[in-house]
């Protein structure tokens, strides 16, 4: 009667959502909605506003019967125990965008993971007091680490043509003096370590092991600055010249005279450095200079560069390309920056990848900070620091500040030259006295 019809109408407006309230009302159709329409008409007692909220009511609960609310509202399916596929529930098996996220995902966690693995290897490398040796009388101006992986063997070239060989198990160094001026650039060969190739002003030399003897490769009246091997077979290279000029050398040929000459607009060349990969390419830093060129397009004159490192306001003392791929460069410059360039695209113009503010005013009696690759680490590169405690610094080339290298006891000058063992975690620094520090695993 009226009792039933006020109890239907209370509980309608205390249901907690829509679908409680769709159970109610298709069971309520099911147990007497139609009588619900005939009683609406047979009490004539109803006020006219009961009589509206009841019809509101039965055509509400029409609605939402018609709906079947109750019938999508069932439990969601249970997950089974043990390993599932990882198959995400909107897209089908071997879904292409599946498989891209999840190779990003294990891109991202590789790339993590080298780098604390990397990390855990520069915190892993310590100086001690048998590892730092006077190896030359002077400044030190270049050196290179033989790539033996049993035994530490090094040299240093310092500013009044020595070089000092140094293996690092044992007590002394030798000194030799092949040169009449300052031992600007040194390389061991790529394709035969037992030569040992190093740059005065004047002259071009490889050391011979096997022969005894410090050869000559080529000699020029020019001020020569640096070089780099055009073929992984060291036969060719490319010269860089203190006038801002640069030649290349084939040692194949007979004599010690120079393949090519060719002027390349710069006031300066301090350093050539040639692309790992693509090795026609070669970069010349100088002055504010920071070019790319093609070997194979060189002449005498009117030398237009593939691409322009632009961005430099004051002199620049070096650029050289990262050591796997050749997609960035660094550069050190006197303005107080090291710059990363992102050359995997040799455009005319190369964008800045990253700049750190860095205090390269070395002054006159120190050699002048070159920032060298790890060839270890395709993006992470290495250079000496005026900061104090006296320290050697890794950056990565976001412009991350990785690692520092010091010793309060060991290390208490500044490291301008620096190399890095090419698969052994040695790194070696060179100051301003003719000393070389060996970082390395305990």
């Amino acid at each position: 009667g009226r009792d039933e019809i006020q109890k239907f109408c209370q509980r309608s407006f205390v249901f907690k959502s829509p679908f409680q309230f769709a159970r109610a009302a298709s069971s309520s159709k099911r147990q007497g909605g139609a009588e619900l329409c005939s009683v609406q008409d047979g009490y004539p007692q109803l006020s006219a506003y009961e009589r509206k909220r009841l019809k509101n009511i039965t055509e509400n609960a029409k609605f939402f019967a018609a709906l079947k609310l109750h019938e999508v509202c069932v439990d969601p399916p249970q997950v089974p125990a043990g390993p599932l596929p990882m198959v995400p529930e909107n897209q089908v098996e071997n879904s292409k965008l599946t498989e891209d996220l999840l190779a990003t995902w294990m891109k991202i966690t590789h790339i993590l993971m080298i780098f604390s693995r990397y990390q855990y290897s520069l915190n892993s490398m310590v100086l001690s007091e048998d590892n730092v040796k006077k190896v030359v009388k002077n400044r030190v101006c270049s050196v290179a680490i033989h790539p033996s992986e049993s035994i530490i063997f090094v040299a240093a070239g310092d500013k009044y043509g020595q070089i000092g060989l140094w293996n690092v198990t044992e007590e002394g160094a030798h000194v030799f003096i092949p040169h009449n001026y300052s031992v600007n650039c040194m390389h061991f060969s790529p394709s035969n370590p037992a030569h040992l190739l190093s740059l005065s002003h004047d002259v071009l030399r490889c050391g011979d092991v096997t022969r005894a003897i410090f050869d000559e490769i080529c000699r020029s009246e020019g001020s020569l600055s640096s070089f780099d091997f055009l073929e992984d077979n060291a036969s060719t290279a490319i010269v860089g010249y203190w006038d801002g000029s640069i030649a290349v050398v084939d040692r194949r040929t007979p004599g010690t005279s120079l393949e090519l000459s060719a002027n390349i607009g710069f006031k300066i060349t301090r350093t050539v450095h040639v692309h790992p990969v693509n090795k026609q390419y070669f970069v010349a830093a100088g002055s504010v200079d920071v070019r790319i060129y093609d070997v194979r397009y060189l002449k005498s004159d009117g030398n237009k560069p593939v691409s322009s490192l632009n961005g430099h306001t004051k002199s620049v003392a070096s650029a050289y390309f990262s050591p796997v791929t050749g997609n960035r460069v660094v550069t050190v410059c006197a303005d107080d920056k090291l710059r990363v360039y992102d050359t995997s695209s040799l455009s005319s113009t190369v964008a800045v990848l990253s700049t750190v503010r860095h205090n390269n005013n070395t002054g006159r009696w120190l050699t002048r900070f070159r920032a060298i690759w790890d060839p270890k680490q395709e993006d992470c590169f290495v250079v000496g620091s005026m900061a104090r405690p006296r320290q050697i610094e890794v950056y990565q080339d976001t412009g991350k500040l990785l690692h520092s290298f010091y010793n309060v006891d060991y290390l208490g000058s500044v490291c301008s030259i620096n190399v890095v063992h090419p698969s052994r975690n040695i790194l070696v620094g060179g100051n301003s006295s003719g000393r070389l520090h060996v970082f390395k695993e305990q």
